[in-house]
């Protein structure tokens, strides 16, 4: 029972790595090859989460007995947990065998699998350490399939990868970007830079979307791109997050009364499920309403989690917080998240003004803001860097519009002063003309 797993009765880690460990003593004796692959099924919790945890369980007990079907019997197949297995290949010819044998399990993987009255398709994600090439320890080969599987994944999942030598750079370089990001955390080296959103009506900020820039002390001003990513893998993101929602709030109090701040927020805030105490907390340590305070969110927050995402939005509409949908249009179900949401605002992505012609440009920001204005939302048209593509804009019916035409993020002390600018400054949207803020 402690060698096996109770659901599969495949080995569980405790035996593979046994196996594992005699493989390679016998290797070192006699010579010889073999291969770790480490496999990771694809579309497993949606099948969990819509049938429920025995349909689950059901499926991994098939999934089990094709993979073992599939091997030699001298080979081994374990399940680590959750939907993890590893193979372990007594012989592997060289990388010849690893592809045969992995694109075999992939196949026996997706064939569909009859779960009672319903059908299910999954499909399975492998890397694979070869042996000896790419190691003699058994903790070297586990970690370098383990790198291979996550290149499997970025490749676009149901494939398989070999590890390779730039993988054990690129995670270390990860390593230290995230020993890197835990320094910046405590050392207070993360600002806010500010980007206007304008009213299209009034000619005036109605808004700003708090964006963080991380001031590292040899990389100087560094943006987002280069390091949310690897927030959001660590789980940084959540420490990180607070603090935005702090920072953001606390600046948004020396703002005239009528301009909101506007905050980005990840999935896996949603997903840790500390996102309503920390805006919560944040507006109490700030005195900001909450009417004042704008959360933007992405399709990937509710396709990761329907449920608790719909409670955390519904939870934090009942503060008086506003929800916005940012880059509409972007994702796979965005009709059906308007029905089921609580949205106030709509951002329509940049790439709608910015791509195709004008005629088409037009067609789809006029249907979404329509389809918007019709809800009862804010529509909000991103990425507006021309004057025509804001002439474009405020015809079809966009209530805000952001983007460097309006002005670029910029430091808490310069966008004050704008806004001061702002508020005494004539309605210029009014006159058929943009905010004159260029790049």
């Amino acid at each position: 029972m402690a060698r096996h797993d109770a659901l599969t009765e495949l080995a569980n880690r405790v035996l593979f790595r046994e196996r594992l460990d005699q493989r390679l003593a016998e290797l070192e004796r006699r010579g010889g090859s073999g291969a770790v692959l480490c496999l990771d099924l694809d579309r497993f919790k949606a099948v969990n989460d819509t049938l429920g945890h025995l349909a689950g369980d059901a499926l991994l007990r098939e999934i089990a007995h094709r993979l073992k079907a599939t091997l030699r019997g001298e080979d081994i197949v374990a399940r680590f947990g959750g939907d993890e297995f590893a193979v372990l290949l007594h012989q592997s010819d060289g990388p010849e065998r690893a592809m045969l044998v992995a694109g075999r399990l992939i196949e026996a993987v997706q064939a569909p699998i009859i779960l009672g009255a319903h059908e299910a398709e999954v499909g399975v994600s492998i890397g694979i350490a070869l042996i000896p090439a790419h190691g003699d320890k058994a903790e070297v080969l586990l970690k370098r399939a383990d790198l291979a599987l996550y290149r499997a994944k970025d490749a676009g999942r149901n494939t398989f990868r070999f590890f390779e030598p730039a993988m054990d750079e690129e995670a270390e370089a990860r390593r230290r970007l995230e020993l890197d990001l835990r320094r910046a955390l405590q050392r207070g080296e993360f600002e806010l830079h500010y980007q206007p959103i304008l009213d299209v009506a009034t000619g005036t900020i109605a808004s700003a979307e708090a964006l963080v820039r991380w001031r590292h002390p040899s990389r100087g001003l560094v943006p987002p791109g280069a390091f949310i990513a690897a927030a959001e893998e660590t789980g940084l993101i959540v420490p990180l997050g607070e603090w935005v929602l702090r920072a953001a709030t606390h600046e948004a109090r020396r703002w005239p009364e009528h301009v909101r701040v506007a905050v980005n927020v990840s999935t896996v805030q949603v997903r840790h499920g500390n996102l309503f105490p920390a805006v919560r907390a944040a507006l109490d340590a700030s005195g900001l309403s909450a009417e004042r305070l704008e959360l933007e969110i992405t399709e990937s927050v509710l396709m990761a989690d329907d449920e608790r995402a719909s409670a955390v939005l519904h939870d934090l509409r009942s503060l008086g917080v506003r929800i916005a949908l940012d880059d509409f249009g972007t994702g796979y179900s965005s009709l059906s998240y308007l029905r089921r949401f609580p949205f106030d605002k709509l951002k329509i992505d940049r790439s709608f003004l910015t791509e195709g012609s004008k005629a088409e440009a037009a067609a789809i920001v006029r249907a979404a803001a329509s389809l918007g204005r019709g809800l009862g939302m804010i529509v909000t048209a991103e990425g507006v860097e021309t004057q025509e593509q804001f002439d474009m804009a405020q015809a079809e019916g966009c209530t805000e519009v952001q983007g460097f035409l309006i002005g670029q993020p910029c430091p808490c002390g310069e966008l004050r002063s704008r806004l001061r600018k702002s508020t005494a400054e004539p309605s210029l949207a009014r006159q058929g003309r943009a905010h004159p803020r260029g790049r």
